[in-house]
């Protein structure tokens, strides 16, 4: 099958588009984007969350033909060409990144959060994070970049 979106700005017709695939897949395999991490496949670890008309879901629950005619965002298309946005420069500047496997779903929450509070208090950082799991931070230097990425963002 065919599916036309608009991925980071851009309107795509991906054809051969099987059913049983998710958007995780047509975003990395078929639209050569490999930001969003393919880590656990059952919406556990959010490495792959993108936004998906301004909404942030995990792309491994969605299945490719659900996408149609819709918005995606992925990590990707959080820079603004070659600028990176606060977010992306906060966790650079933190040093919030070590292996980078969690990171492309934690810029992409962390940029949702920010859109919705940009002075968030810790408990409203830890919510907004739960959903996405790193096994090499600790999170400090995440909490860490999500202040920085507000005071710069503000």
């Amino acid at each position: 099958m065919r599916v036309d979106l608009e991925v980071n700005g851009v309107r795509r017709s991906l054809d051969g588009v099987e059913p049983t695939e998710s958007l995780l897949f047509l975003l990395r395999e078929r639209a050569g984007l490999p930001g969003s991490k393919n880590a656990c496949e059952q919406g556990e670890c959010g490495s792959c969350t993108v936004y998906l008309d301004d909404v942030p879901v995990c792309a491994c629950l969605v299945a490719a033909g659900q996408a149609e005619g819709l918005r995606v965002r992925t990590v990707e298309g959080l820079a603004d060409g070659d600028r990176l946005d606060p977010v992306q420069e906060a966790f650079m500047a933190a040093g919030a990144v070590q292996c980078g496997f969690c990171t492309p779903g934690l810029l992409v929450a962390v940029h949702d959060l920010l859109a919705r509070h940009d002075d968030p208090d810790e408990p409203e950082i830890r919510e907004a994070l739960a959903g996405n799991l790193c096994r090499c931070t600790g999170y400090e230097k995440i909490f860490e970049a999500v202040r920085l990425a507000a005071r710069r963002s503000r």
